[in-house]
């Protein structure tokens, strides 16, 4: 019979198992690791489970958070599994009924403090929360900015393979101005990720120079 694998969860930080004494405390197993990993993405599924993203084929929105995880693990070679359980619940606060105090319960208080640097005030109008983006870009913590960096690259991707419906090119070039300003207060951070990142602003700012007579850059 397999070993049952259970999930503590004591003082908001379900990462640690904390016993009678500080020596006694540990870090969690692999196959505890990897059961809150899978309870995190059941989690986000369910939270997400009605939204689609904007392209054409109205992608199911948990492509994205997953797709954030896994750039985060792939490219970024980050495997802090604070940092990817934050990618996959990212956006649960701004665009579902999920609230911080839930995160909190559910996944430990470090968690739901970098899912709080990466949320939005959806009472703000739209522009304001975009240039808040990009003055609190440099503040953010660095598990923060990791999740930053992997969220622009994912979105930039989709960007170039397809552009959201209803969405102009000017409205595209304005994205990509945007997530450069907001990228460029997350540098430092992680070489891969930028790296990626910075090929994707050279390829646009050729095409931009192919379109425009006068070579001038619009990024």
């Amino acid at each position: 019979m397999e070993n049952t694998v259970s999930i503590p969860s004591v003082n908001h930080d379900p990462f640690t198992v904390v016993g009678s004494c500080t020596l006694c405390s540990r870090k969690l197993t692999e196959p505890e690791l990897l059961s809150i990993v899978i309870k995190c993405v059941n989690f986000a599924a369910i939270k997400h489970k009605d939204q689609r993203r904007k392209d054409e084929k109205e992608t199911p929105y948990i492509n994205h958070p997953i797709g954030v995880a896994n750039i985060l693990i792939e490219e970024g070679k980050i495997h802090d599994p604070i940092v990817i359980i934050a990618a996959l619940l990212h956006d649960t606060v701004e665009d579902t009924n999920t609230t911080f105090e839930e995160i909190e319960n559910e996944f430990g208080t470090e968690v739901c403090n970098i899912v709080k640097e990466v949320t939005d005030d959806k009472n703000l109008p739209t522009m304001e929360r975009k240039r808040l983006q990009i003055v609190n870009a440099p503040n953010k913590s660095h598990k923060a900015k990791l999740v930053t960096l992997a969220d622009k690259l994912y979105n930039l991707r989709d960007l170039q393979n397809s552009v959201p419906v209803g969405w102009s090119q000017d409205r595209v070039k304005e994205y990509f101005k945007w997530s450069k300003a907001v990228i460029d207060g997350c540098r430092k951070t992680n070489f891969h990720l930028e790296r990626q990142l910075d090929l994707i602003f050279a390829e646009r700012v050729s095409q931009e120079r192919e379109l425009c007579a006068c070579k001038k850059s619009l990024i």
